[in-house]
């Protein structure tokens, strides 16, 4: 299909972004692509649930390989990192750097080893992967995850994002928690996804060698890891618009508390703007920006122990009068 690149420096250079939970990954993804000035970016997002949130929240319309605003390129991982990728490398004479947004409970390492094992290792090599980590919510805890600390520990660069939430001593205390899972970690703090970009793209920080010995003690050790750690996500949708108050009072008093991430795309009732929602936590935002595509509420919510019935209906009546 492809011709072989001639020298190494011919492969496409790619970028891993991981990260637990609303940790930050597509802000840090969208303020990568309004700085990028050295070349053109490909882009391909995954998602843990069946409602694409995190592309329209780069994008503006639903196909697999599709135009980004500032000309760059998207692409969907479904279920073949492969294929997207071969999808991505189809355009290779208009992109040079490919990034890879992973869903909040992916293993990096497998993802990674991809690039590594397969035909795409004659036209990619893997620059870097960077766990974007947030400052306020992990805890030595978190959630009881092993993805978390497995993203922290497969990393070449932690990005310690949403610095500005917490004191300089809580910062000092997870970077010392952080060396006990990854020792003489790269860390670099940011807020709002802000790093300069020399620091994170083309830096040739990934050391293939160790993630392939990482994959063999992985496989030696046999472990029965459930599948997303326990994490289930639930999906709603209605071209009807939501009543704010009832929202609200959904958030207020009926969410469940075994849900630990929301977002979507919201179409409130008697406005014209399109709102986007995150939750991450005990954290919520809303923001509101103009519709591109025809208005309806798209959210997916993230947790364990959910019950996708009752929560579909405690969402469905949120929905307001209007049509």
């Amino acid at each position: 299909m492809f011709e072989r690149p001639p020298t190494p420096e011919a492969k496409l250079p790619v970028t891993l972004i991981t990260g637990f939970l609303g940790s930050g990954k597509t802000t840090l993804l969208n303020a990568i692509l309004k700085r990028f000035s050295k070349g053109r970016v490909a882009v391909l997002v995954n998602e843990f649930g069946d409602i694409n949130i995190d592309s329209q929240l780069l994008i503006a319309v639903d196909e697999d390989v599709i135009e980004l605003t500032n000309g760059c390129i998207c692409c969907t991982i479904n279920n073949n990192l492969s294929e997207a990728v071969f999808r991505i490398l189809a355009h290779r004479d208009r992109i040079d750097h490919l990034i890879v947004e992973t869903t909040g409970l992916a293993d990096p390492l497998p993802i990674a080893t991809a690039f590594l094992a397969t035909e795409l290792w004659n036209f990619t090599r893997v620059d870097a992967i960077l766990t974007v980590v947030d400052a306020e919510a992990f805890t030595p805890e978190h959630f009881g995850s092993e993805i978390a600390f497995r993203q922290v520990a497969y990393s070449d660069m932690i990005l310690l994002n949403k610095t500005d939430l917490v004191t300089e001593a809580a910062l000092e205390a997870l970077e010392r928690f952080l060396q006990t899972v990854k020792p003489n970690p790269k860390i670099v703090r940011m807020a709002y996804g802000q790093v300069p970009l020399p620091l994170i793209l083309d830096t040739r920080l990934y050391d293939s060698s160790f993630c392939a010995t990482s994959l063999e003690v992985d496989r030696s050790k046999a472990v029965n890891q459930p599948e997303n750690d326990g994490y289930m996500a639930v999906s709603f949708e209605s071209d009807r618009p939501i009543s704010l108050r009832k929202f609200q009072q959904f958030l207020d008093y009926q969410l469940p508390k075994e849900i630990f991430r929301g977002k979507g795309i919201l179409r409130i009732e008697n406005s014209p703007d399109r709102h986007v929602f995150q939750l991450s936590g005990k954290r919520i935002n809303i923001d509101s920006s103009e519709w591109n595509t025809p208005p309806k509420t798209q959210l997916v919510w993230i947790g364990r122990n959910l019950n996708p019935l009752n929560l579909q209906q405690l969402l469905t009546n949120c929905l307001g009068t209007t049509l």
